[in-house]
């Protein structure tokens, strides 16, 4: 514990290599495009344009919660959907596959490794903060209005990233010996994310009433991170304290156990990519 304690202190005097390669990333993400940095707001519009449209004026919600408003639906979908579709599973499918596309840097000696998973979640970061400004703009014209418990907005974001960079060490370290993770990874996503209550709220009588759907969801770490935005953004209410607290420890063990797990398969990266 201590040794990966101060291996996490010396990831500091890499700071400035983390910043280059994260903006290099940036770039490269929209090299050659004529909008450039500006699909980072047009992706998450055209995410909430369409899924209002099929969501809540095609289908239309079936939830008493929404009533037969899809404004409404529309905002509460969009308040999960953020956060999972362009940080959570953007991050855990892209450093499913870092360290073999970076090869040629972990085949140097001095490069450190570690920082690979870092750079992903650190992008897809500032790509999900690009796009909230769409989210909360939308806040007051979909029908709802802010209270001051929007400033535990970055709570919630804290324990996302811990949770998702434990994640993405842990699964990035994994997939250089077993390269069918990655396949494999793509499908529990989308298991997870019907399972998390993103597209559904959790007081929806099916869970309720159901124990042990109610604890299968409970014991979900993601539930709890994605009810966060909701109650900060959608709902206008204090974040559930204890639960997030809990996941806040879950999400530290997991980042501590895929550091220990990436520390130690890291001398077989250079023979393996």
């Amino acid at each position: 514990m201590l040794r990966l304690t101060k291996k996490f202190a010396e990831l500091y005097k890499y700071r400035m290599l983390i910043y280059a390669l994260v903006s290099r990333e940036l770039k490269a993400r929209y090299r050659g495009t004529f909008l450039g940095f500006f699909w980072s707001f047009v992706n998450p519009l055209l995410l909430l344009i369409v899924y209002t449209i099929v969501f809540g004026y095609i289908l239309g919600p079936r939830m008493p919660e929404f009533g037969s408003d899809p404004k409404l639906y529309a905002l509460f979908l969009f308040c999960g959907l953020l956060p999972w579709q362009v940080w959570f599973s953007a991050s855990s499918l892209e450093s499913a596959n870092v360290l073999l596309v970076q090869g040629n840097l972990i085949k140097k000696m001095l490069f450190p490794t570690e920082i690979l998973p870092i750079v992903v979640v650190i992008s897809n970061f500032i790509h999900f903060l690009f796009g909230l400004p769409i989210l909360l703009i939308f806040v007051p014209i979909l029908g709802k209005s802010f209270t001051p418990f929007l400033l535990f907005l970055p709570v919630v974001m804290l324990v996302q990233f811990v949770f998702t960079l434990g994640f993405c060490f842990l699964f990035s370290a994994l997939t250089v010996h077993f390269r069918d993770i990655k396949d494999i990874l793509t499908n529990v996503l989308t298991f997870w994310f019907f399972t998390t209550p993103i597209i559904w709220p959790l007081s929806l009588p099916a869970v309720q009433n159901n124990k042990l759907i109610s604890t299968f969801v409970q014991l979900n770490p993601l539930t709890h991170i994605m009810w966060g935005y909701q109650s900060c953004v959608y709902y206008g209410e204090l974040i559930h304290w204890r639960r997030l607290g809990v996941t806040f420890l879950a999400s530290l063990v997991l980042l501590f156990v895929g550091y220990f797990i990436f520390d130690k398969l890291r001398d077989s990266f250079p023979e393996e990519v």
